[in-house]
């Protein structure tokens, strides 16, 4: 894949020995949009809190799940942003992974988003893609905590941060499909985060002015 974008966020790569995590081009994200038609989640559990594009029907469901991340893209600066990852197996695009990050700058906290496509669910890929963020966020950017949530009955998503080494940190409630949920939050700071030798970063370094990211902390 090229890294020579003019916009920084989309030049960002993290290679695992299984899988990788591209910067979201328009050329990838059109890759995804058969996965994104034929159905991310059909039927319960409900994995996503509201409102999420990818509970509305196709067309609709590919139009607002384009735009979300158009958007998103759109609205980077040091005060928030949200970087978008296309998920990248045996050189297909299979899922996503996002990065959050609000006030950054001032408290170095985290937030995670990411789903699968179906046939590839319960092949640990989605343990790979936190731990793949999870390097980006801590070694490249210098965070000092990461956090997720997930309902109750998401079980693949607790599992994956219990396994990793997040603490339980409180309940909190949130409406799916219109339906109120509990959902499970889970906090990881940086002293509990298990680095990985075999996870490579690239093109982050260009990146860190566009997130209000000084060097000399993400390199601390």
């Amino acid at each position: 894949m090229p890294t020579s974008f003019a916009y920084p966020p989309l030049n960002v790569q993290v290679h695992t020995p299984r899988l990788s995590l591209l910067g979201a081009t328009d050329e990838l994200l059109e890759r995804l949009i058969p996965t994104v038609r034929e159905g991310v989640v059909t039927e319960p559990p409900w994995p996503f809190d509201d409102p999420a594009s990818l509970y509305e029907d196709s067309p609709e469901r590919e139009w607002r799940w384009l735009r979300g991340i158009w958007l998103g893209r759109g609205r980077v600066n040091a005060s928030q942003w949200r970087l978008y990852f296309v998920v990248v197996v045996d050189g297909e695009p299979v899922g996503m992974q996002d990065l959050i990050g609000i006030d950054f700058a001032t408290f170095g906290t985290v937030t995670t988003f990411s789903w699968l496509g179906p046939g590839l669910r319960g092949r640990g890929l989605g343990k790979e893609m936190r731990q793949a963020v999870l390097q980006l966020a801590f070694e490249g950017f210098g965070a000092r905590e990461a956090s997720s949530d997930a309902f109750f009955d998401n079980q693949a998503s607790n599992r994956v941060s219990q396994a990793l080494g997040y603490e339980p940190n409180g309940v909190t409630w949130d409406t799916r499909r219109g339906e109120p949920a509990r959902i499970k939050q889970w906090r990881l700071p940086r002293e509990r985060w298990r680095r990985r030798d075999d996870i490579e970063l690239a093109a982050v370094r260009e990146c860190l002015p566009v997130l209000g990211i000084e060097p000399t902390r993400s390199e601390d």
